[in-house]
């Protein structure tokens, strides 16, 4: 099955760049583009895309503004598209929001073309971008400026058993699925289903989300595991 992707970027350098290289590969069919979050809204609305490669700096609505869009649509509005965001360093308190309001993940925008590719498919799959040890550090440094994790998600943990509570902290230190198997000696099948019901259980969307709610619930510090 063909992937449907937009491109959102106040670059058009950028977003040429892209759509050459994703249409390239005969499963990823580039359906539009966009130099704002407005726009880029617009469009997946009538597109309606798999995956949306959206910038995080724009004018008009920032990309962060239009993920929350997209990700939580006002009634009547069925399609919510993955949103996989481009970013940089510097911002990673943007990219602890975007990942709160459901985006699927980050790429650096200066990562290799090939990663580009992987990370749209991995996004299309129902997977969020997470694996890289970067990741981890930049949510870890950003939830250590934040206040106290809250008692609601701790108190949310206590619907998990062991396991599961096990499972979401190696989800949360950035551990693929093949990883977690083997750091609990389970089959990665096993794995994929006690992902499913710690999702489940504590109504998330995906890795992503887990990770988030990880730290906030103080099963996870910043720092740990580095």
């Amino acid at each position: 099955m063909t992937i449907r992707v937009i491109i959102v970027d106040d670059q058009a350098m950028v977003r040429a760049g892209f759509a050459a290289l994703l249409s390239a590969q005969a499963d990823i069919d580039v359906v539009g583009e966009a130099p704002d979050g407005r726009q880029g809204v617009q469009v997946s609305r009538t597109v309606h895309p798999d995956v949306v490669l959206m910038d995080v700096r724009m004018p008009e609505m920032d990309g962060l503004a239009a993920a929350r869009e997209l990700l939580g649509p006002p009634p009547g509005v069925v399609h919510r598209p993955k949103v996989l965001m481009l970013t940089t360093f510097d911002i990673d308190d943007y990219v602890y929001e975007a990942l709160r309001a459901g985006a699927s993940g980050f790429l650096l925008k200066d990562a290799p073309p090939a990663d580009l590719i992987a990370a749209v498919r991995v996004v299309a799959s129902g997977e969020a971008l997470l694996a890289p040890s970067v990741t981890r550090r930049l949510i870890a440094d950003f939830v250590q400026q934040r206040p106290a994790p809250r008692k609601d998600p701790a108190l949310r943990l206590k619907g998990l058993t062991p396991r599961e509570t096990e499972v979401l902290e190696l989800i949360a230190r950035g551990l693929s699925n093949q990883e977690i198997a083997g750091h609990l000696v389970l089959a990665e099948q096993t794995v994929k289903t006690h992902i499913g019901r710690v999702l489940a259980k504590l109504d998330l969307r995906d890795r992503a989300q887990a990770v988030i709610f990880a730290y906030e619930a103080g099963l996870v510090r910043p720092g740990d595991g580095d």
